[in-house]
Parts: C-alpha cells; structure tokens; sequence
C-alpha cells in the first residue's frame, strides 16, 4: 500500500495487486510447510504393515476406490497445499522406480521432517539439518549393504526366495489369504518375460486384465493375450485352431470425401448403382484379406451389418474395436504387421496363433477373447483377474502389480534385506553408534535421523494394536544382545520379536535404500524454503 497526490494536491491510496495475499517468511515457512507435510504423512500411517487399514476414497463423479496402496492413495487425494505435493510426487517416484515401498516413504518422511521441527526448535539452521541428513542417509545406506545378503545363485532356491519376497508384498494387500497363489502367479508371469542372462524385464508386456464375478482364487495366467472384446458374428466359429491373424487399421467402410460433399438421386437405377459400387467396396476389402491367406480379423474400427455378414459369408471370423494399446500387443505376440490399408494386405503380414477362443462368464453375456500358443510366446503373457465386485478387481490388480515389480527388482539386483523392521532398527542402532564420532553440532541431527528410522517399526505395532514403545525397546535390546540383524516384529502372529529370515518376510535391497534416499531428499528441499509467497503477490 502507497500513499500519492494527484495534480491538485489531492492524496489517494493505491493498493497493491493482491494485496490480501498471505507471505510467510524465515522459519515460520519451514514450519508451517513441514505442518502441511506432516497432515498427510499422519494420514498414510494407519496403512502401513500387513495389519493396515484401507482407505475409502471418492472421488467427484462418485466413482469409490477401497485400497491401502500408498501411491493409489496419494494420486486419488486431492491436494492444494505445494508442499503436500511433492508427497504425493514422492509416492509416485517410489511407485515409478521400485512399485512397492509407496507407504513406507511417505510415513518415513513425515517422522524425518517431525525430527527436523525438533531440530528448528532448539536453534539449529536448516541448511545444517539439511547437512547432516546426508550423512545420515550415507550411513544408513552403508548399514543395509552390509546387512543384505545375496540370494543364492541355485535356480530352485532363487525362485523359492522370490516367492517369499513377492508374498512379503502381498501380505499388507487384499489378496494376503491368497497370497500363496497370488505369489506364484506373479513370479511366473515375470520369468515369461524376463531375460535372465541380461537381467531385464519387460513389464509392459504382462498384460493384466480384470473381469468381474467369481472368486479371487480363480484368478489364474494365461499363455497368450486375453483382451475384453468377442467375436463380431454370433454365427462366426468361437474356437478357431492354426490361426492365421491379420490386423488391421483401417474402417472395414466405403471410403468418404473429406470436405463436404452431398449426391442427388434422381431415379431407382441411380441408386442401384450406388448401392452395387457399395457392395463392390466391400467385396473387395473381404476378397483382400481372403486372398492374403487369413482367416482371423482383428479390427481397430468397427463395421457395420453388411460388411459383418459378407465375411461371415467368406469364412472369416472377425472382432471389432480392438483399442490401440492392445492391438500393440497383439502384433508383438502374433508376429503380425499391423496393416494401415487394405492395398498392402500380404501373406507376409499376418501373424499366427495354436487357438483362439471366445470365453464367457456365469450368464451375463460378458464374453471374453483368448489368443494362445502365439508365435513370441515370450512377449505375450495375461492374467486374467477375478474378484467379487470392480472395487476388489481393481485393488487386486494394484497388488499383483506391486508383486511383479518386487521379482523384477530381485532379478535385477538378487540382494535383500529382512522385513518387520528389521532393517531399520538396524541401521538405526548403527547411526547411533556413529553419531558420537562427528564433533559438530550434525551429531544431534544424525541422531534424529536414528529416532525417525524407529517410526516405521513402530506404525507397525500401533497397526496391531500393540504397545509401540515397547516392542520397539524390546527389538533393539535383543538386537544389541544377540548381534542379530535379522530381528525383526512378526506382526501377523500376533507381535513379539522373531527372526524374519526364519518366518520368510524379505525385502529388496535397492526398495529399502531408495526409501531412505528419496524420504530425505524431500525433507532436505522442505527445509531449504524460507518464503512463500502466495498467488505471485509480492510485499
């Protein structure tokens, strides 16, 4: 606000644009941004562990989600606040990178940062919180490389490992009382795809679709491609073995003009003659695709009646509206060419399958199209997911998802770490021990780290409904006593410390260091911000 005269002397005030606008500054910023931070990493602890519970989330349309996957959670909130977004950015990059561990980051950051308002309190400069965090995060990292162990390079005992680990993920899903079948499910749909020599997998290539009705445990994989279409005909073949495919992109249509065009008919001769060009257009298109050799016609556009039964009359059994992605799919899985126009229908761009088979379901005319014994086996591989209601088949679907990326990370990288906090009580005695050794004022922070590492273990216990202090103390004491690092709380048996490596609960190395890295770097960036400034206003 400013005060000026006009010509005549007159005064006027002149507000500023935006005015009432909000600006904080200095450490009321820090801490009114680790205030907003906090709010949502206090939301996600309930969900953290097997004992978790889910979340109901609505969204606008009315549209209802039931999960306890963190990153599912994170995306559907709606979130105005800055800071609180980059949490939600946070859970995402742990979803993109490793795709289990979502919740962990989020409830770790908010302890991190809880620490930090601690810090702020007692006088010490953000930038050396910032500082000493680093270290912090070095050393807890160096702590879990030691503590990891290989998994062996026997191929029975490997798979029996990954096995552990993918029903590890699955115990805090919807699908822990099938986690067993679950489990092996996604292991062996990840070794479809998988190149071992090279250590990659394609996940992009396991298709996951849902249908339904029925019982989770009918879920089951499929050798080949299922998409949701059927068959076009209901006079077509609904099996159809040696399947020679061709796949097409283009409108099984007279072709149309592009600008506006309008024909006068004068007489019924007039109109014979269009009607018999018409027929000529699809004759054609039909003696094309007949002549290439195939006799399977998977469509991207639809067709009308009369192009439907000229090639029911031609032998061809044909689906319509097949969606772009899955016609990718279908080209990889076939050997096909997707083919733009009819002029360049070959012999040598069709794609071949053992059968292809319309399923259906219970008696809701919900049909189904299976392709199996494809020419790249490799490439093609579906599983076909089954639950009770869509909120359930969704939700499964998150948690075979989380499953498949956790094999994919041991194939990648065959270390891991035990569960049930385990790692981090470990990790937080070591920086403790470490601590004592730095002169500076970072010893208090890398103290604080080792206190917010003691969270996670802790959200699991008050998950149970157990005494988290307690079970805590009790950890790290046994840990101290026996020098175990495997020591760990078995929350599915009802609390106490036990040995994770005995009872099967695993962890991915690079999951847990990617936690730890990706928690502290947010908290280092909320805490390097000392003004806010609303809306572009500036006073």
């Amino acid at each position: 606000m400013s005060m000026v005269y006009d010509e005549y002397g007159r005064p006027f005030v002149i507000l500023k644009e935006q005015q009432a606008k909000s600006r904080i500054k200095g450490i009321d910023a820090t801490k009114s941004n680790i205030l907003a931070a906090r709010s949502i990493s206090s939301l996600m602890r309930s969900s953290l562990g097997p004992k978790g519970m889910d979340k109901m989330l609505v969204s606008p349309d009315g549209d209802v989600t039931i999960t306890n996957d963190g990153a599912t959670i994170m995306a559907r909130m709606e979130v105005t606040h800055p800071v609180a977004k980059l949490l939600v950015e946070l859970s995402a990059s742990q979803d993109d990178e490793i795709g289990d561990g979502t919740t962990s980051v989020v409830v770790l950051a908010g302890a991190l940062l809880e620490q930090a308002e601690q810090l702020l309190n007692k006088g010490i400069h953000p930038v050396r919180i910032a500082s000493g965090l680093e270290k912090a995060t070095k050393v807890a990292c160096d702590k879990l490389d030691e503590i990891s162990e290989n998994l062996s390079t026997d191929k029975d005992e490997e798979q029996e490992i990954w096995l552990q680990t993918a029903k590890t993920t699955l115990n805090s899903k919807i699908l822990h009382a099938h986690r067993d079948v679950m489990a092996q499910i996604a292991v062996e749909a990840v070794l479809k795809v998988a190149d071992l020599e090279r250590k990659e997998v394609h996940l992009e290539q396991i298709r996951v679709e849902g249908k339904p009705g029925g019982s989770i445990e009918e879920t089951k994989l499929v050798n080949g491609i299922v998409i949701d279409k059927d068959i076009s005909h209901a006079q077509m073949p609904k099996v159809v073995k040696d399947a020679k495919i061709c796949i097409l992109t283009c409108p099984f249509e007279p072709p149309k003009p592009k600008t506006k065009h309008k024909v006068n008919i004068s007489s019924a001769e007039d109109y014979k003659k269009l009607y018999e060009q018409e027929q000529n257009y699809f004759k054609d298109m039909v003696q094309r695709v007949k002549d290439s050799g195939a006799n399977v016609v998977l469509c991207q556009w639809g067709f009308d009646d009369e192009a439907n039964h000229l090639l029911l009359q031609n032998g061809l059994v044909a689906v319509r509206w097949v969606g772009g992605v899955e016609i990718e799919h279908l080209a990889m899985a076939t050997g096909a060419r997707i083919v733009p126009r009819f002029e360049e229908l070959s012999e040598k761009k069709l794609g071949t399958a053992g059968i292809i088979r319309e399923i259906s379901f219970g008696n809701t005319r919900e049909r189904m199209l299976v392709l199996e014994d494809c020419a790249n086996s490799h490439t093609a591989v579906t599983i076909l997911v089954r639950g009770g209601n869509h909120m359930i088949v969704q939700e499964a679907k998150r948690s075979l998802h989380d499953a498949m990326c956790v094999v994919r990370n041991l194939i990648k990288d065959n270390r891991v770490v035990y569960g049930g906090g385990s790692a981090e009580i470990a990790c937080s005695l070591a920086i403790r021990a470490v601590a004592d050794t730095f002169s500076e004022i970072d010893q208090y922070v890398i103290r604080a780290f080792a206190n917010a590492l003691e969270d996670i273990p802790m959200a699991l216990a008050e998950n149970c409904g157990l005494s988290p202090m307690d079970e805590v103390a009790n950890l790290k004491s046994l840990q101290v006593k026996q020098q175990s690092n495997v020591l760990g709380l078995d929350v599915v048996n009802g609390g106490g410390a036990a040995d994770m490596k005995e009872i099967g609960v695993f962890e991915t190395l690079i999951g847990k260091k990617q936690q730890f890295r990706l928690a502290s770097q947010l908290v280092k960036m909320i805490l390097k911000i000392d003004d806010v400034i609303t809306g572009g206003s500036y006073q």
